[in-house]
């Protein structure tokens, strides 16, 4: 039969890469884990291991088991950690994941009046998942995913927190700083700096630039706001960004926002959460108080 410590096991091994490593990890001795990995596949009559000397290499049903672990430990060590908040009597911890590049400075906004009105819960932001977070959510690595394109699911809900427009920021001194909107084929000749994103999920792309049949002249990414930026002031290129966080960065540098298209691209941020976890107060105040948290500005509710 298999049993979770099994699962512990082999995720373990993967992860340490000899069996030597994974004994001093899991607190046993080599010859304990040895025997136990021994038992592990005789009683699922298949190998899960490839011996090449001192080396273990998982087979293809043990690569299906580390799959499993993978997807279950995480799941059964979020409801232990639970559990334990609810017996020690505490909230425990919002742990949030980003999508959105340039949301960690409207993020602030919303933290620091949450901690101030729920001290009990800790929060912690998880970079890692930036461009993979639905299977965080499902995973349970993290409670609250932070989106501009939320990926409908079974078991999840997104919940709509604020508006904006994505832009063009250029510089002050670029040749369409002045123009009142900015066409596809004007940028044919432009070098795009952008976050480290697919192309399918940049919508200068996918609502701006494709449906006209356009490609930018060169296309570089860049992570962090302030650097792309510091390139566009320099006259190194040009940047889609949101509207309010180009105004913000307008006020100490020399770029200038112009509207994509006679219509502009219109776009919302997303908080993602697992439908499971509806009951939770403090994850439902967290989704409450960023409804408002629009840049200081109250958002109209639903």
């Amino acid at each position: 039969m298999l049993e979770r410590f099994h699962l512990v096991i082999i995720r373990e091994v993967e992860r340490q890469g000899s069996l030597t490593a994974a004994a001093n990890a899991l607190h046993l001795t080599q010859s304990a884990l040895s025997h136990t990995v021994k038992k592990i596949e005789q009683q699922l009559g298949t190998p899960i291991w490839d011996r090449e000397g001192r080396t273990l290499r998982l087979t293809q049903a043990g690569q299906y088991l580390l799959s499993l672990a993978n997807r279950l430990l995480p799941q059964f060590e979020h409801a232990e950690a639970r559990m334990k908040q609810y017996a020690d009597g505490e909230r425990g911890t919002l742990r949030i994941g980003m999508e959105c590049h340039p949301c960690y400075q409207w993020l602030l906004k919303v933290v620091s009046p949450y901690l101030s009105r729920w001290p009990d819960v800790d929060v912690d932001v998880k970079q890692r998942f930036q461009f993979g977070g639905i299977g965080a959510l499902f995973g349970y690595d993290i409670d609250v995913l932070v989106t501009p394109d939320p990926l409908m699911r079974p078991g999840l809900r997104f919940d709509p927190v604020f508006d904006y427009e994505q832009v063009l920021v250029v510089s002050e001194r670029h040749r369409l700083a002045n123009v009142r909107y900015v066409t596809p084929e004007q940028l044919v000749g432009e070098t795009l700096i952008t976050y480290p994103v697919e192309t399918d999920r940049l919508d200068i792309y996918t609502q701006f630039l494709r449906p006209a049949g356009v490609v930018p002249r060169r296309h570089k990414t860049i992570e962090t706001t302030d650097i792309m930026l510091q390139m566009v002031a320099s006259d190194r290129g040009v940047a889609a960004l949101p509207r309010w966080l180009a105004d913000e960065y307008a006020d100490r540098m020399p770029v200038a926002s112009v509207k994509l298209g006679r219509n502009g691209v219109a776009k919302q941020i997303f908080l993602g959460t697992r439908e499971a976890d509806a009951g939770i107060d403090y994850l439902h105040a967290f989704v409450e108080l960023a409804r408002g948290a629009k840049h200081g500005a109250p958002r109209a509710r639903r």
